[in-house]
């Protein structure tokens, strides 16, 4: 944790900061433009010692907060949803970005969040390709969707037809090259981890490469239960008293394009993978749903991925280690 009370709450839109400088007992507001002009400004007016808090918009925040960073601000980025818990519990109904920033430089002073340093370009660069290939999944399944209810149809118009399987055609093609050029970076900077991550029975390139891609080559995470819930795979239990017991689901909180690539995996780890598969016949020999059984498996697979990058080995199979994951 970060030690200091010079918090200072800093609301990113597309046009302006709105910032909340401390002030003695209160808070100074000041609004700047969202762009180096502005960042200046912003500069100059920040106390010795101040450490920034800010939340994640999108990606209006980075140029700011990577600006503050490299003239030697302490920036800590927070994820939007943990502040509006906060503002919640204090019973707060105001909502405009002078009280924002305000809430922001609170929670900063109660709970010193981290410091935050800026991605190296490269790993930039997989995070946009990384969502250039989501929204073409997207598009896909819309068009998929759309092909077979035409199917279905009473008349099927062959143009329509033609025009769905040509897009269809198109996005695999672009797919084709964004996934070849997220291979080329990942291989220039993490070859040896992508061979490591691969050689695990039910992980394919795609997957290990994706795996390094929001791991930041596992280094975000101190153990698989965090990337795990990261993904949204860790279960979500619903109890209270003794009226109250819900169905164990996954929380779904999480990267839906990576949960759906290592859920993949799955089937294949369960026929390749030994430890996978007694795992999953254990589980459904119990009595367990083998949706239950799967998700076990999928965290399985998390857990040897992440050990398999710590440890700097190849996969080697009934391997034992007193190192925790």
């Amino acid at each position: 944790m970060v030690e200091t009370n010079l918090m200072v709450g800093i609301d990113v839109s597309k046009q302006n900061i709105d910032v909340a400088l401390p002030n003695k007992e209160n808070y100074l507001s000041q609004q700047y433009s969202n762009d180096e002009k502005g960042f200046k400004q912003l500069l100059r007016a920040l106390p010795p010692d101040a450490h920034c808090i800010m939340e994640v918009t999108g990606v209006y925040y980075l140029r700011a907060a990577t600006f503050l960073y490299s003239n030697g601000i302490k920036v800590s980025v927070v994820n939007p949803l943990v502040i509006k818990r906060f503002s919640q519990m204090r019973l707060l109904r105001t909502k405009t970005d002078k009280a924002d920033a305000i809430m922001i430089a609170e929670y900063g002073k109660t709970e010193h969040p981290e410091l935050w340093k800026p991605n190296e370009n490269y790993v930039l660069e997989l995070q946009q390709l990384e969502a250039v290939l989501e929204q073409y999944g997207r598009q896909q399944t819309a068009m998929r969707n759309q092909q077979e209810a035409f199917t279905q149809s009473v008349v099927s118009n062959k143009l329509a037809m033609q025009s769905i399987n040509q897009s269809l055609l198109h996005l695999e093609k672009q797919c084709t090259r964004v996934e070849n050029r997220m291979k080329e970076l990942i291989t220039a900077q993490h070859n040896d981890l992508l061979k490591r991550l691969s050689s695990i029975p039910g992980i394919g390139d795609k997957t290990a490469i994706m795996l390094i891609v929001i791991t930041g080559g596992f280094k975000k995470f101190e153990n698989s239960r965090q990337l795990s819930s990261y993904i949204g795979l860790c279960p979500r239990i619903v109890e209270s008293g003794t009226s109250v017991k819900g169905k164990n689901k996954i929380c779904k909180l999480g990267m839906s394009r990576m949960r759906r690539l290592i859920y993949l995996c799955t089937w294949s780890a369960i026929k390749c993978n030994r430890t996978c598969t007694q795992m999953y016949e254990r589980m459904v020999a119990k009595g367990k749903p083998k949706m239950v059984a799967l998700i076990a498996v999928a965290n399985k697979l998390l857990k040897q991925a992440f050990a398999i990058a710590k440890s700097q080995r190849n996969y080697v199979e009934n391997f034992q280690s007193n190192i925790c994951f």
